[in-house]
């Protein structure tokens, strides 16, 4: 394709063409799981909004990526059943989790994702590599396919994790 592949809420994108970037925008609460082979040049990006599908069973059957349970393990088999990776050559990595509409803490969304997430991604058998979650940003992340570099902007900085 080679171009920018923009992920919306509760979608995921993989790629192997190393001229693409996959992008997504204005993660407040929610949070993007970044799965990189750096081996073979191949990641993926997911846009979780929800840390349970229990919350939205009906929407979990049209929209997995949409929940951490059910979008975790969805990308991570779409992932290894078309790129078949060696689990030592996969980086992950996280983003988002912010703290932007609840501002005293009663329901900690962005939280709960972020533990939602990694408790999903140890169910698997995967570790994270690095991540930038928490705070109370929201975040734009993109994910370069030819070099695997993860950016991270807020309108007013960008940095790479």
């Amino acid at each position: 394709m080679n171009g920018v592949r923009v992920v919306g809420i509760g979608e995921y994108v993989v790629s192997d063409d190393v001229g693409d970037e996959i992008k997504t925008y204005g993660l407040g609460s929610c949070i993007a799981v970044i799965i990189y082979d750096w081996r073979r040049h191949v990641g993926g990006l997911l846009h979780v909004a929800y840390p349970e599908s229990s919350a939205n069973p009906a929407r979990a059957k049209t929209q997995p990526g949409y929940f951490a349970d059910t979008g975790v393990e969805l990308l991570i088999r779409e992932f290894t059943k078309r790129h078949a990776p060696h689990r030592r050559d996969l980086i992950l990595r996280l983003a988002g989790g912010a703290n932007v509409m609840d501002e005293e803490g009663r329901f900690n969304i962005g939280k709960r994702n972020a533990l939602a997430v990694k408790k999903e991604l140890w169910r698997l058998g995967y570790g994270v590599r690095s991540e930038d979650t928490g705070g109370n940003i929201s975040r734009t992340v993109s994910l370069s396919i030819g070099s695997g570099s993860v950016v991270i902007s807020n309108g007013e900085r960008r940095w790479e994790i």
